[in-house]
């Protein structure tokens, strides 16, 4: 008589795949330099992997496997679609302070990411740098000057650490074509000087000083503190504005004169956006309340703050559980 041995059964998807919901995240965000895309690439993946979850044979593990279904989903999203820039990825040199502000609205403008929703925990400990590293505003910026398959390619090898093989087999091609593909992203990135830049990792107590002073400087609409915390060579830019400042004296020159706000009409709260530190920035009204006009993503470099990019998009408020509005009795500090 043939023994009957009973199956294990299989748990149900969502135990099985919710683990990888936030890295995922991050890897469509990569993809597709848009928060609300990434969303979107996201449940597109899971809905597809729960309807094909019953035929999963285990070839690979469950987060290969969505990791390869997600890919495709943003390859499948980005066809026929154009790059998300920020302004010093239009080709065009920097501004000076007094130029006229020109606004770009129909350009599809890279977003930033919230870090609270690519939370790495889940990654093993080793990776957890490497991914933070991959998760910087330079980075995703470089990505987007990359053709969307390129882009596939180098983010599951130099991101994911992916073998040219197993590459392959997610994007149903060879590993010849993989090994070229890599090839000239990493020439196209190079003859660019595209590189993920360099960020510091642990804000120590005299960054976190440093970081209060800035955001002192704002409400008092202090130009002169603003330029001490400043490096020489800053880069300040704000989507959908096409313009880029460089140098601490032209940047504040930008804010001294084309910034609505005068001395206590600026309030900034922390929050943190691709592993960097982040400020929504509110501007008083009329009324006397304070609404979102700015959300600042900070580099710091050797003590000082390197770059900011300054996102007018008052939907990312929200997006990173900011207040829709603060009171006209709230008092930075």
């Amino acid at each position: 008589m043939t023994q009957l041995h009973d199956r294990v059964p299989t748990p149900p998807f969502p135990e099985v795949a919710d683990r990888y919901r936030r890295e995922l995240t991050a890897h469509c965000y990569r993809m597709t330099g848009s928060v609300y895309d990434a969303e979107d690439m996201v449940q597109e993946t899971y809905l597809r992997a729960w309807k094909a979850f019953d035929d999963f044979e285990g070839r690979s593990s469950v987060r290969t496997w969505l990791y390869r279904i997600a890919t495709n989903v943003c390859l499948t999203n980005l066809e026929g679609r154009g790059r998300r820039p920020l302004p010093t990825g239009l080709g065009m040199p920097d501004s000076q302070a007094r130029d006229e502000l020109v606004t770009a609205d129909e350009v599809p403008w890279l977003q930033p990411m919230p870090d609270v929703m690519v939370d790495v925990a889940n990654i093993d400990p080793a990776e957890v740098v490497g991914n933070r590293d991959a998760i910087r505003l330079a980075f995703v910026a470089a990505l987007q000057h990359l053709p969307p398959r390129q882009r596939a390619v180098l983010v599951l090898r130099d991101v994911l650490r992916w073998t040219a093989k197993e590459t392959a087999a997610a994007l149903d091609t060879t590993v010849a074509a993989v090994n070229s593909a890599l090839q000239r992203a990493h020439a196209q990135l190079a003859e660019k000087q595209l590189t993920e830049g360099t960020v510091e990792d642990t804000l120590t107590p005299e960054h976190e000083r440093m970081l209060e002073r800035y955001v002192q400087a704002f409400w008092a609409k202090d130009v002169d503190a603003l330029v001490t915390m400043l490096a020489a060579d800053a880069v300040w830019e704000m989507p959908p504005f096409t313009g880029w400042y460089q140098g601490a004296e032209t940047i504040a020159e930008l804010i001294e004169h084309n910034c609505p706000g005068g001395a206590h009409d600026m309030p900034m709260l922390r929050t943190s956006a691709n592993g960097q530190p982040a400020y929504g920035l509110y501007m008083r009204t009329p009324q006397g309340d304070f609404r979102p006009f700015q959300l600042q993503v900070l580099q710091l470099v050797d003590g000082r703050v390197r770059h900011v990019v300054a996102f007018f998009e008052e939907g990312l408020f929200e997006t990173f559980g900011l207040p829709a509005t603060l009171p006209a009795s709230y008092a930075a500090g």
